[in-house]
């Protein structure tokens, strides 16, 4: 292990000699905020000087470089993983305490970083932990948001969008990197070049010139030994521009016009593309992050071989896209090895199907990204023309052979019908294409992705998503991880197979005792967060029932909420009725346009304004709405939920991983047999979960089918039927009015995610679930077999996976 800080008082004069040199003043007269950006950036520098070092030791070996492109890497705050993988922890709350300051209420200053939203961005940010941890040089490649996606705060029950100024104090952990900009440009036009011999080429002129400038962020691995590296890109201005006779005229926007163009670009996370314009800057923060990334890499790897053939890029390289996001990485490569390093269409096109791979992360054929031409052409022409290309070298090496070839063709050319077809271009262009759960994985080469598997099976793996033990469990839930290491030693946090090893316990009455004590202990926790938060008070000894996550149709929160009304409507109308003591926690995010999903948010909330203020009931059942959720209040979440509602309509799930978070610490799964739930009862044991509902072929059978959502309704007039009337009949409007829009979309679209055809089951399998509640000692033992069987769903297997079967690392 790499310890930066050999004792406490070693850590505590260089913490005083950072402090006093950042901040500039003594320790007294210090906040708590300058405190956590002292340590932050003592942290930091002792990794950028680690990695400056392995970095010139590694420059000139044959060690393979993985570059990671994601829109997205959700880090959440980094101080507390940072001091667990130095393995410092309590020599810095030691030195802290000599210095009378208690390490916790500097941890509590960190805020998170609004650099994603949902799983796509926290799994990049598992994946950059667990490649320093198994010792690969693997290296982030995103955008540097000046603002989040957005702070979300319920006012009135709905969600209410705030700018997320992430950046208001300073990031410690981050360094620019001026010498290392790079030149994107926007537009213009290709210009043809022909000399006397008739070779001919092109170039790009005109247009928009931006500076693509990066920020790096170091990425610790476990016991220190790796320090690798996420940049972030941010969009300024390639020259000033600033216009002198506009500012003395008084037109202050328009003096500084050329600065606000650019850097727009950088400005948001995923700025709404409902719109032309909208459109156009989310396709320059995909051009930017893929242009300035890939040269930035083509730069060292020219510097670490200078002498090196082309053809070994793909032996030193791997270029990994998450996503459709960075699917411009082919025609982009190909454009920089063509038209700047001067190779051949051929030996170019050879090292970017060598080098480059893919995840997809969806079945939804709304997140499998599409342009129009003309806006594409307009805005990258350059690298349009080589798109263009690419597709007619496929379209005519394709195989005419067998009947339906021209379906085949028209559903996997990259140019069709007016559209850029980024998930195609992915495809053709990479070497591999993974998708994130077995289930996910089987639907892709089935259905989203069929005839591309036909033709090139070989192209196809599987890859289960995975999550941080050390993030998840280790940080998230100290007195669980305590007691895990209490009982098998810390190499779990190295090799979270280890795990494995608790199931010796499962008849150790005093191991289950504490294993129910560190849940009570997290339940109090959240609970006083919540309390603070929102105002609500849960009873701790209520069933800690939770569904957080991003809100969209398919992953059903609807679903959840009729069964908290059904539970109600039981209630009122037969007083003997009493279902188990429950707290329903929900917290998620809706995109700002997505309606259905923000009416559902302000139906939870309407819902529990009714609930939580009836005395009637709210002694046995309680709802609370955590806003704003993110890393930060996840960790709080996680380790405290007893129920984990994983209930997404079968097949529309790919993997999902808070499911995975909640398993490793010790919450049941009450889910449907979607994503990595399926591999989870698999682990675990399906008896040591609650499955319901509709399986994948049961769901495309019904839809075929005459299924009919009025009948089911007008069949269960009691429950279901009167569910779905309450969204109408002003049972739930008090806050703030009715919900015909969820009505309409639900009934005139006839369920289409099936929350009224798996309702029953649903609710049949929770009254089930926490029936069994009762029985302490059984429900502990399934929670331990649940943590027990977690180690499988950690993301450094999944990484050596990927580094085994794709990066050949």
């Amino acid at each position: 292990m790499t310890k930066i800080f050999e004792t406490p008082q070693q850590f505590a004069d260089e913490y005083l000699r950072v402090l006093t040199a950042e901040v500039g003043k003594d320790l007294a007269g210090c906040t708590n905020t300058e405190r956590y950006q002292a340590l932050a950036k003592l942290i930091a520098q002792k990794a950028n000087q680690q990695f400056a070092q392995s970095d010139s030791e590694n420059a000139k070996s044959d060690k393979k470089k993985v570059y990671y492109f994601s829109l997205e890497f959700l880090l959440g705050p980094l101080l507390d993983n940072y001091l667990l993988n130095y393995g410092i922890r309590d020599v810095v709350t030691e030195g802290l305490d000599s210095m009378g300051i208690k390490l916790d209420d500097v941890l509590a200053e960190e805020g998170d970083p609004g650099l994603g939203n949902g799983g796509l961005g926290r799994l990049a940010a598992c994946f950059l932990d667990s490649m320093a941890a198994e010792g690969i040089l693997g290296f982030g490649n995103g955008m540097r948001y000046r603002y989040g996606l957005f702070r979300q705060k319920i006012e009135g029950g709905r969600q209410v969008e705030v700018t997320d100024n992430w950046l208001d104090k300073g990031y410690p952990w981050e360094t620019r990197h001026d010498e290392s900009s790079v030149i994107v440009r926007f537009g213009g036009e290709v210009v043809r070049h022909e000399d006397e011999s008739g070779k001919f080429w092109f170039s790009q002129e005109g247009g928009e010139m931006v500076k693509a400038v990066p920020y790096d962020v170091p990425i610790i691995g476990m016991d220190g030994k790796t320090v690798n590296r996420l940049r972030l890109w941010s969009a300024e201005p390639a020259q000033e521009d600033f216009d002198l006779d506009a500012f003395n005229r008084g037109d202050y926007a328009a003096a500084a016009k050329f600065r606000t163009d650019a850097e727009a670009i950088s400005e948001i996370l995923y700025p709404n593309d409902a719109g032309e314009h909208g459109r156009i800057l989310r396709l320059k923060q995909e051009y930017l992050f893929v242009a300035a990334g890939l040269a930035s890499i083509i730069r060292n790897f020219k510097f670490d071989h200078p002498d090196a053939d082309w053809k070994r890029f793909p032996e030193l390289v791997a270029i990994h896209t998450n996503d459709t996001h960075p699917a411009m990485c082919g025609a982009e490569l190909m454009r920089l090895l063509v038209d700047e390093e001067g190779l051949d269409w051929d030996t170019a096109w050879g090292i970017v199907t060598k080098s480059i791979s893919y995840t997809n992360h969806t079945v939804l054929p709304e997140a499998l990204e599409k342009w129009p031409i003309d806006t594409f052409q307009r805005l990258l022409p350059r690298v349009y023309m080589y798109i263009d290309e690419i597709n007619r070298h496929y379209m005519e090496s394709f195989p005419r052979e067998g009947e339906g070839w021209q379906d085949r063709l028209r559903n996997t050319a990259i140019l069709w019908d007016g559209q850029v077809r980024m998930a195609n271009l992915s495809v053709i262009c990479s070497h591999s294409v993974n998708g994130v759960a077995q289930i996910h994985t089987d639907i892709l080469k089935r259905e989203t992705l069929h005839d591309f598997y036909a033709m090139t099976p070989e192209k196809f793996n599987n890859k289960t998503n995975g999550i941080s033990p050390r993030r998840f469990l280790a940080n998230a839930n100290p007195s669980l991880a305590r007691l895990i290491t209490e009982k098998i030693g810390d190499g779990w946090l190295r090799d979270a197979e280890e795990l494995k090893r608790l199931e010796a316990f499962a008849n150790d009455d005093a191991f289950l005792d504490a294993l129910a004590a560190s849940k009570r202990e997290n339940k109090e926790r959240l609970a006083r967060y919540i309390a603070a938060q929102t105002g609500v008070e849960l009873d701790v000894n209520s069933i800690f029932d939770v569904q957080v996550k991003r809100f969209h149709a398919y992953k059903r929160q609807l679903l959840n909420i009729f069964k908290v009304m059904d539970i109600y409507n039981r209630m009122l109308a037969d007083p003997s009725y009493k279902p188990h003591k429950t707290s329903f926690i929900f917290a998620g995010k809706a995109a700002s346009a997505y309606t259905f999903a923000k009416e559902t948010i302000r139906l939870i909330n309407s819902v529990a304004d009714v609930v939580n203020n009836d005395e009637r009931v709210n002694d046995y059942i309680k709802v609370a709405f955590v806003p704003n959720f993110a890393v930060s209040n996840a960790q709080l979440i996680y380790p405290a939920t007893e129920i984990s509602e994983q209930i997404s309509t079968a097949g529309k799930e790919a993997s999902g991983t808070s499911n995975m978070k909640l398993m490793m610490n010790g919450a049941l799964t009450l889910g449907t047999l979607d994503g990595a739930n399926i591999e989870i009862a698999e682990l675990a044991g399906m008896q040591n979960e609650k499955i319901f509902g509709m399986k994948v072929d049961e769901v495309e059978a019904l839809r075929r089918s005459d299924y009919f959502a009025w009948d089911v309704v007008n069949n269960d007039r009691e429950h279901i039927g009167r569910c779905v009337e309450q969204l109408v009949d002003g049972t739930f409007g008090a806050l703030s009015g009715n919900f015909e829009s969820i009505h309409a979309e639900l009934m005139n679209n006839n369920d289409y995610d099936f929350v009224i055809a798996d309702f029953a089951s649903y609710t049949q399998a929770w009254r089930e679930l926490t029936d069994s509640y009762d029985d302490a000692r059984e429900w502990q033992r399934k929670a331990l077999a649940n943590i027990a069987n977690s180690g499988h769903f950690s993301s450094d297997r999944t990484i050596r996976e990927y580094a085994r079967d794709i990066w050949h690392v």
